[in-house]
Order: structure tokens, then sequence, then C-alpha cells
């Protein structure tokens, strides 16, 4: 049977098959931390595909295992690096569980992301590297951090860039302190704002129940988080900018972005993405994780880096945007370690769960979390006038996703915390899942 990498066909241009081959000799063959990988590739001549799909998965305890020299490429001297500050050494954010440590080299991040801005119009039409940005986002992912929130304007500029936040916890923000936000947008007239979803749904529910006027930016980028529909309905009701959302990782650069038309687009100069769908009964064939290899950077080697995300592949393969190459996705479906399941075990992704929960009417912001093999917590921040209709609306969708058994709990808060990263996690799970028996085997598909 002929190997299919995806289950739908994807048009690629030749220059992709040749980047891909001549990326994974080079690694098989020089790069330190692929050397048990050989034994794995079938056949040199076989088709590239194929060799992809046969080769292991690099986890991010193999980047940490192989720090700093293993991911290497030929002749590549850290000390001297270092030293001409062509590269530095970056952590991630995260619980020490995810979090890596990473060669960082500028140059090819920057040029990751201007390939990425001819994917969608809106963003291409301001991708400039000299205009302004403000960037709304935890201080612990990017940015200036100060405990006390007192970093003037002028401290928390770096060039072209004004980070607004320098509070590591959003639930110290004060009504001045927002206010403070407004006037530095109002003032530095950005033409894009980056943010953090959550932050920003914060955010603008703070200016829309004030009656705040704020500046409109050119563009609004999504990035660090999976937006909620609930997220952009808050941003919708304070912007009229265009939104987009941005997809990638530190280790892999710009890896998908939102078209015009709403479909992620892959940014096929800087990236390869391979595929593992999950079972049938779990959403498979077109949801599914993705692994993702890295074009252009000339310092290290990143082949089927598991990001840790799942998608869903457009069965289509065609978008109204006219973009025709690379992978078309019609959503971005959440963090694998945020799936839960139905009271039958059946997966059930943060995009699938977000879709109903944030259907319900008056919620400022939630946080679902399955605390059993048919019980759900649902953690609700509403108006106390509000809570009962929420509640009774809650109950029966939620049955309806999980099952007519599943016992739902609603409770009311007064926010929603971040977690340790600085980053939300407003879908989880208390039960231990063992993802990979979720997915199906690449390697029985050949």
């Amino acid at each position: 049977m002929k190997f299919r990498p995806y289950p739908v066909s994807v048009a690629f241009p030749e220059s992709y098959y040749t980047e891909s081959q001549i990326l994974l000799e080079t690694a098989l063959a020089s790069v330190p931390g692929y050397s048990t990988w050989r034994k794995d590739d079938p056949d040199p001549m076989q088709n590239i595909d194929l060799r992809f799909a046969a080769m292991p998965i690099l986890t991010k305890e193999d980047l940490r295992t192989h720090f700093p020299e293993g991911f290497l490429y030929p002749g590549r001297n850290l000390v001297v690096g270092l030293a001409t500050k062509d590269i530095e050494y970056v952590k991630t954010s995260g619980t020490s569980g995810e979090q890596v440590t990473n060669i960082w080299h500028q140059k090819w991040w920057n040029n990751s992301e201007v390939a990425s801005w001819k994917l969608n119009s809106n963003a291409n039409a301001v991708a400039s590297g000299t205009l302004r940005e403000a960037i709304l986002s935890s201080p612990l992912s990017v940015g200036f951090k100060s405990d006390r929130g007192d970093l003037s304007m002028e401290k928390r500029l770096l060039d072209r860039f004004l980070f607004l936040n320098d509070l590591a916890d959003p639930l110290a923000w004060t009504d001045s302190y927002m206010d403070r936000m407004i006037g530095e947008i109002n003032t530095f007239k950005p033409v894009r704002l980056e943010a953090n979803p959550s932050l920003l749904s914060k955010f603008c529910r703070y200016i829309a129940h004030n009656h705040r006027s704020i500046y409109q930016p050119s563009l609004i980028l999504i990035t660090y988080e999976l937006m909620s529909r609930l997220h952009l309905k808050h941003i919708r009701s304070v912007f009229n900018s265009p939104v987009v959302s941005s997809y990638g990782s530190t280790e892999t650069g710009y890896v998908f972005m939102e078209c015009e038309a709403g479909k992620f687009h892959q940014n096929i100069d800087f990236c390869r993405v391979d595929f593992q769908p999950l079972k049938k009964e779990h959403g498979g064939p077109f949801i599914g994780r993705i692994l993702v290899t890295v074009f252009q950077n000339p310092w290290t080697a990143i082949i089927r880096f598991n990001i840790g995300d799942l998608v869903r592949i457009s069965e289509s393969q065609s978008c109204s945007c006219g973009r025709k190459h690379g992978l078309i996705l019609s959503s971005i479906e959440g963090r694998t370690i945020n799936l839960t399941l139905t009271t039958a075990g059946f997966a059930i992704t943060q995009h699938m769960a977000d879709e109903v929960i944030s259907g319900i009417d008056d919620l400022e912001e939630y946080k679902l979390v399955q605390t059993g093999k048919k019980t759900y917590d649902l953690f609700v921040v509403c108006k106390d006038s509000l809570f009962h209709n929420i509640a009774r609306h809650a109950h029966p969708i939620l049955k309806e996703l999980y099952g007519r058994d599943a016992t739902i709990t609603v409770k009311q808060i007064d926010a929603v915390a971040p977690e340790v990263s600085g980053k939300y996690r407003i879908i989880s799970s208390d039960l231990e899942i063992d993802e990979e028996t979720l997915f199906e085997n690449i390697n029985s598909q050949k």
C-alpha cells in the first residue's frame, strides 16, 4: 500500500522535498543527536515522505538531554557564536517538565516571521520591520518584569517595541494599571498589537465596561496561547482591527499563519510538517499532532519535533484566499495535554470544548477541569445575577459533549488564574491520559 503522509492530497513545490532530503541526510550523517536514528532510515532511495515517517519523534526531553552540542550542524562553534552574539541561550517558559533551553539565532527567527506574514494579506500590509509594535503578554514569556508593575514606559521600550505589561500576575492588574496601558497605546499608536488572547480579553472587558476610547492598530496578532471564541468576542467588542492568529514555537519558529479567510497555512519556506492522526474514535484521520522540521536555521537541526499541539486538517485543501502550497488547517485544536475524555473514553480537544462553552451567554471567563472519568467541574466568572442562568445552560450542553451520564458541577469564582508559566490553561484534566494510545501508528500505514 502506498504511504500517504496526510489524509488528503497536499501541494508542495519541488524545493520543499529537496530541502527535506538535504536536511535529513545531513542530520543522519553528521549531527550527533541523530546518530541513533540512522538505523531507522529504510532506504536512501525511498520516497522522502516515507523516510521521514520512519524516523523517531524528537521530544523536549531529547533537546534537554543533548543540549547544547547535540543538534549543532557540523562546523558550528558555540564559543564563537556566543562571543559574536550570533546566538544566545534562551529558556522557554513553563513548568520544569516543559522548559527547554534553546540555541537562539535571531536572524533565523526574524526571517521565519517575515515569511509567515506573506500568508495573510492584512499582516503582509504592515510587514515592515520598522513599524511600531505594542506587546501585551506575560513578562515571563517576553519583555520586562517588575514585581510592583512600576517600570516607566521608557524602561519598557526596546527599539520599536513597547511591552505594555510588566506584572507576572495579571490578577494584580488594578484599574489604574489598565488605565496606564490604555494611555500608552493611545500615545504610542502601534501599527501592530501582539497579544496573549487571555490578557487581551481581560483588558478589553475593562475597556468596554468603562466605555474607554482606545487607538485602533492596523493589525492585532494573537500568539502565546490558543485563542478562545470567548476571547475573540471580547476583543471584537473593543477593536475593529483585523485579528490574526499566528502559530509556532521557540524551537520551530513560525509554522502556520491564519489567512484573511480564517484557515491556517503552512510556512513552507521555513518548516516541514509531518502529521500523526488520532485514531478514528478519537477524531482521526483529520485531527492529529504535528511534527515539525525546521528549515533555514544554520545552527541547529530540528527534525520531527513534537510541539505538543493538535490540529485539524482542512478536508478540501483549498482556500478562498487563493494560496495553494503547503498544508492547510481548518483549526488549531489545542495542546495534547489539554485533552479531556468523554464518559465513554473518547478524546475531546480544547477547541471542541471551547466551541461549546464559549457559546454560553454572559460569560467573562471560564475554566473546565475533568476531575474523574465521568465528572467535570466548570468554573465561571460572571456577574452574580447571571450565574443561575449560566449554570442552567452549561449542564445540558456539556452533557451533550461529554455524555448523558456525565456529572457536571458549575462553580462561580472571582477570576481564572494563570499557570506558573504566565499562560492560561482553560481546559484540563486530572486524569492520567496515556497520549500515545490515542494516535495511529504511522508505520502501520506504509
